[in-house]
């Protein structure tokens, strides 16, 4: 168990706003790293995506354990930000989300996250004064670094896709099918059934350690603080319109081949979200990455990174970063 208490005191914690890419939008990002940390480099500096339903002080930040996946990076020396695009967490909510879901239109696709994304990259940029960062996308947050990374080479180090959304030939979970409204309506307590379900029955109860559910369910609600529905949360359906326009219509929203990177990509073997053949063949097309990395985190889940075998993940993501010798083609 990591002591708390140490983290804490040798931790620096800020969450701030920030302009967005429209004069009408701002961007919340959290931000962590060592109490001590005096020179900023870009091979030191992550900037982290969250997925297409929790924000990402729910996928990063929830401290289990001691320590959050946030603290973890900070502790080994990285300069670590996360980003809310629009309509999620800390960052502008769209008017449509203040009304029912069905009077609107799926709100915040993976091209205005990319926007918002972009936007977070160049602030950081400029407040750390460094040329390039780390990326680390989570599932629909992978889609964002990736379309991020095929169009702005130059500005990364390394790139990180943990549980990558993919092309798929079969229905996604995430897609419930039916109209979809501005956002969905997202209950932690309902979510839990789905994510212990992706697990084979005998390893269900374990899957998840006492107290971490309810000590994420509870950050998680607080992420939405003004949801007028009663423990849920809001979460923007851009990204299911996307499943259905590119993700199972063979219809990739960004060419793999034109990222020149170094990547990693992190799978799951109970992740039924997300394949490992899905995660394959996008490793597969990663032709122009100098050198790359497909590592399977065994008994674990879409939401690994919250789970018991969370470490492995943590510390496969760290080896990766901390890598310096770039292996010949």
């Amino acid at each position: 168990m990591i002591d708390n208490a140490t983290f804490s005191s040798r931790i620096v914690s800020e969450r701030r706003l920030i302009e967005g890419p429209v004069s009408d939008v701002q961007l919340q990002l959290i931000n962590k790293r060592r109490h001590d940390l005096q020179r900023f480099s870009a091979e030191r500096t992550l900037v982290m995506m969250h997925g297409a339903t929790f924000s990402s002080a729910s996928l990063f930040d929830v401290a289990v354990d001691g320590a959050s996946f946030m603290d973890v990076l900070a502790q080994a020396g990285y300069d670590v930000w996360a980003v809310d695009a629009r309509g999620y967490g800390g960052s502008s909510r769209p008017p449509e989300m203040s009304r029912a879901p069905e009077e609107g239109s799926p709100l915040a696709n993976a091209w205005t996250a990319v926007d918002d994304f972009s936007a977070a990259v160049d602030f950081i940029r400029r407040h750390r004064d460094i040329p390039r960062v780390n990326v680390l996308g989570m599932s629909w947050g992978a889609t964002i670094a990736g379309m991020f990374a095929s169009a702005a080479n130059a500005k990364l180090e390394k790139l990180i896709l943990v549980t990558p959304l993919w092309l798929s030939s079969e229905p996604l979970r995430i897609d419930a099918g039916g109209p979809l409204g501005a956002y969905r309506i997202v209950t932690p307590r309902a979510f839990e059934a789905a994510w212990r379900g992706a697990a084979p029955e005998h390893a269900r109860d374990k899957l998840i350690p006492d107290g971490w559910f309810e000590t994420w369910a509870q950050a998680t609600l607080a992420t939405d603080p003004d949801s007028p529905y009663p423990d849920a949360i809001r979460a923007p359906s851009g990204a299911v319109q996307d499943v259905r326009a590119h993700w199972t219509a063979a219809r990739p929203t960004y060419d793999p081949g034109s990222i020149n990177c170094p990547v990693l990509l992190l799978s799951a073997e109970w992740d039924v979200d997300v394949s490992f053949e899905m995660a394959h063949d996008l490793f597969v097309r990663l032709a122009s990455a100098p050198y790359k990395r497909l590592v399977e985190i065994g008994q674990g889940t879409h939401m690994v990174l919250m789970e018991r075998n969370r470490q492995q993940a943590f510390d496969a993501a760290i080896g990766f970063l901390d890598e310096r010798a770039v292996p010949a083609r």
